[in-house]
């Protein structure tokens, strides 16, 4: 498959999960004759996150609805999102995480993945998806807008893909969790951001985003799609810091620490909404 528009000489196969990239070059050698050389390349393991993963373990009818899902809510974030006018409050926290060398772990509640997919997109931050057929389309459409995926979930794959993100964040990719999902209880932080700070030293940066005018979908989280053209809060507290190898008591306070300051910038950001 030829993966590069302006040169048609690069091309990718997936074998699995490996990815190779070959280069088909012609090369002038002895006698003015010619030489085909293969240039072959297997992208870092930091990179793969970013790519969609093979399809092959479903069905025809399957995979033409995963890339139909994906195409979907891809294009209904970018199209009713890009209407929307954001206010920012506390930004300069993600800059305050930079300057001190570390990589944030955006913490967010599931509600809010609408508007948020879109207003911290081309960021490079990695979600965890679980391993389903929802976890694939969303994996898909989320990495049209710049992120990477990881599968798993609270209820299925969930080590291996903390293991995966310990990982990904020691090679400098930031993170992001919906703390109350996948499918809830709503509002209820679970430990794996705090896990992930402790074993990484990078801090978890809460935030909400708040539309002024929205409609709430009859889902567990009930989710919030913006109407177009409404304004929105994004509003960001401090980062919060986990010692390395904390106690299980340690984790547990963190993690009423960050469902407390989430739930402090909802109640803001309603007042705000109320304005």
């Amino acid at each position: 498959m030829v993966i590069n528009d302006q040169d048609p000489s690069v091309h990718q196969v997936r074998r699995g999960k490996l990815t190779v990239i070959y280069e088909l070059r012609f090369m002038l050698v002895a006698n003015n004759s010619l030489m085909l050389v293969v240039i072959l390349s297997v992208p870092a393991s930091s990179d793969i996150v970013y790519a969609p993963v093979s399809l092959a373990e479903y069905g025809r009818l399957d995979r033409l609805k995963i890339r139909a899902a994906a195409f979907v809510f891809h294009w209904a974030i970018r199209l009713i999102s890009s209407t929307v006018k954001f206010e920012t409050r506390g930004m300069e926290h993600f800059e305050e995480v930079a300057a001190a060398g570390r990589v944030p772990i955006y913490t967010f509640w599931h509600d809010r993945i609408f508007l948020g997919t879109y207003f911290f997109r081309e960021r490079g931050i990695v979600i965890m998806t679980s391993q389903s057929f929802d976890g694939e389309y969303i994996a898909r459409f989320i990495q049209r807008l710049g992120y990477g995926a990881i599968r798993g979930s609270s209820t299925r794959g969930g080590t291996r893909a903390l293991v995966q993100m310990i990982r990904a964040m020691r090679a400098g990719l930031p993170m992001g969790f919906s703390v109350d999902g996948p499918k809830g209880p709503r509002y209820q932080v679970k430990p794996g951001p705090v896990l992930l700070a402790s074993k990484t030293g990078n801090p978890m940066v809460p935030f909400v985003l708040q539309p002024r005018s929205f409609w709430t979908l009859k889902s567990w989280d009930r989710m919030q799609i913006p109407r177009p053209f409404t304004r929105c809060l994004v509003s960001v507290a401090e980062p919060i810091y986990v010692q390395a190898d904390a106690s299980s008591d340690v984790i547990e306070g963190k993690r009423r620490e960050l469902e407390g300051v989430l739930l402090r910038l909802n109640a803001e950001a309603e007042s705000w909404r109320a304005t």
